[in-house]
C-alpha cells in the first residue's frame, strides 16, 4: 500500500531548514534504504507544504516517519497528515512496486 505523508510548513521554511537538513535528508535516505519512502520534497511557487510518498503495510511507516523528522520536532512543519493513496495508473509505477 502507498501513503501521501503532507506537511504543511512555516512561511520561513527555506530558510529555517538548513540547521535540521543534514538531519532530515539522512533519515530520509534512511528510509529510502529500506524501501519505505519512494518520493519526497517540497512544493514550490509558494513553498508552503512537502509530500513524501511511502510504501508500507500500513500508515504507520509514514507517521513514524513524521515522528521522527526533526522538521516537525523543531516546528519548521505546522501540520502534517497521512493517507493512503490508491495508485491505479501511471507512468514508472512497476519501479515503486505496483
Amino acid at each position: 500500500m502507498f501513503f501521501l505523508l503532507t506537511y504543511t510548513v512555516v512561511p520561513t521554511y527555506l530558510e529555517a531548514r538548513q540547521p535540521y537538513r543534514k538531519q532530515h535528508i539522512q533519515l530520509a535516505n534512511e528510509a529510502a534504504q529500506r524501501g519505505e519512502l519512494c518520493l519526497g520534497g517540497p512544493l514550490s511557487a509558494p513553498t508552503d507544504s512537502a509530500v513524501l510518498l511511502f510504501k508500507g503495510e500500513s500508515e504507520e511507516v509514514a507517521r513514524q516517519f513524521a515522528r521522527n523528522d526533526p522538521y516537525v520536532i523543531n516546528g519548521l512543519v505546522t501540520n502534517w497528515t497521512v493517507r493512503q493513496w490508491d495508485i491505479v495508473i501511471g507512468a514508472g509505477v512497476d519501479r515503486i512496486g505496483m
